[in-house]
């Protein structure tokens, strides 16, 4: 009877498997280089790209791109039905958070901005864009729009030392949110910043914040898959 051919691919995962099985690598370990694997193993270096990323979305490895390739830990959790601060998630996790605003500024609102500010197109909103770190890691982009009707004076705060939660939280506290989550691939810019590859799905939560009734803020909130899971609890009424 002829045995079963096990793809290349196939053994260079249950190789690497076993290796964190045994040990040999513990969470958080970087391990070998593609480089040193194609050297060792004796294989492709297309062969070991898939294996590397094929683990990185069964959640048993994390890859950043320009650092390495590292045994994954347990994924860090976001509230789903709350609204919450990433930065005492992070904190409650005995983790170091860490905000880059890569954009603050005044713009002409989108037509879908627009519509939920209740607002004409074009007419002036906030926006902002951080990268929020938890260990340096990249684990969230934040995309928000903010009304500056609610928040007149957004972009002289230093997002740094205060996220645009607390910030906004104080000032117009949240009477109500919606939550919308899809899985997406995100843009060039946003693999960037993430440091992910290009085969990498994300986590994508829109929520809109009402406060007293009116709006005030729509973020998109952006997860690299392997990095992160979003989770709720809910109890029926009875």
């Amino acid at each position: 009877m002829n045995k079963e051919i096990v793809p290349h691919y196939q053994r260079v995962k249950r190789m690497i498997a076993e290796r964190i099985a045994a040990g040999a690598w513990n969470a958080g370990d970087r391990i070998s280089s593609e480089a040193e694997l194609v050297r060792e193993l004796g294989v492709s270096r297309m062969t070991i790209n898939r294996a590397l990323r094929e683990l990185t979305l069964e959640g048993i490895l994390t890859r950043v791109q320009g650092v390495g390739t590292f045994v994954a830990t347990a994924k860090p959790q976001a509230a789903l039905f709350e609204v919450r601060n990433i930065a005492e998630e992070i904190a409650e996790r005995g983790h170091r958070h860490r905000a880059e605003v890569i954009g603050l500024k005044a713009e002409p609102a989108p037509e879908d901005i627009a519509a939920t500010f209740g607002v004409r197109p074009g007419t002036r909103v906030f926006h902002s864009v951080l990268l929020h770190r938890e260990n340096e890691l990249p684990v969230q982009i934040e995309d928000r729009f903010v009304d500056p009707r609610h928040a007149a004076d957004y972009l002289d705060q230093d997002f740094t030392r205060q996220t645009p939660y607390v910030y906004l939280t104080a000032i117009a506290p949240i009477s109500e949110a919606e939550h919308i989550i899809e899985a997406v691939l995100p843009s060039a810019a946003e693999r960037k910043l993430l440091k992910i590859d290009a085969h990498e799905p994300c986590l994508q939560l829109t929520r809109r914040t009402w406060s007293g009734g009116k709006p005030v803020s729509h973020v998109r909130l952006i997860y690299p898959g392997s990095r992160y899971r979003l989770s709720g609890r809910i109890a029926p009424k009875g």
